[in-house]
């Protein structure tokens, strides 16, 4: 597994009473969730506020999951925020990979890679990532 560089973005998610199961942990099922909207946070955070909303409908880019793989390490719970980290681990010619760790109060919960395609959104095509997309995140890739 990648090792976490100093410069990930940080996005804090408040969990809440109904994110809970019984158990008072956070539903497994919502810890995607999370995790994907700290990479919509990341694209929004490097991209001037262009999440995937933006990139479809107002640069014709499209960025559809192909794989999602996540580890389970501690609980979620409501009690602390918890903080994703999210970082971009590998860009092909037409796909990227993200990592996004999730922790609260300092302990790893989960982390969670990612592989997305690029595809011209208008025509559900396989494309690689514009030039000025490539040349941000390239920045981010250690």
């Amino acid at each position: 597994m990648e090792h976490r560089p100093a410069n990930t973005f940080e996005h804090s998610v408040r969990i809440g009473w109904g994110d809970c199961d019984p158990a008072k942990i956070a539903y497994t099922g919502r810890l995607p969730w999370f995790a994907l909207e700290a990479i919509n946070a990341w694209w929004e955070d490097k991209f001037d506020g262009d999440g995937w909303f933006q990139m479809e409908f107002d640069r014709n880019v499209n960025t559809p999951f192909v794989r999602l793989e996540m580890d389970f390490v501690s609980p979620v719970t409501p009690r602390h925020r918890l903080i994703c980290h999210v970082w971009p681990v590998k860009l092909g010619e037409t796909s990227i990979a993200f990592r996004v760790d999730g922790d609260q109060d300092g302990k790893l919960c989960f982390s969670t890679r990612t592989v997305s395609v690029f595809i011209q959104a208008d025509e559900f095509r396989k494309m690689p990532p514009p030039g000025d997309m490539r040349r941000i995140i390239e920045e981010y890739i250690s």
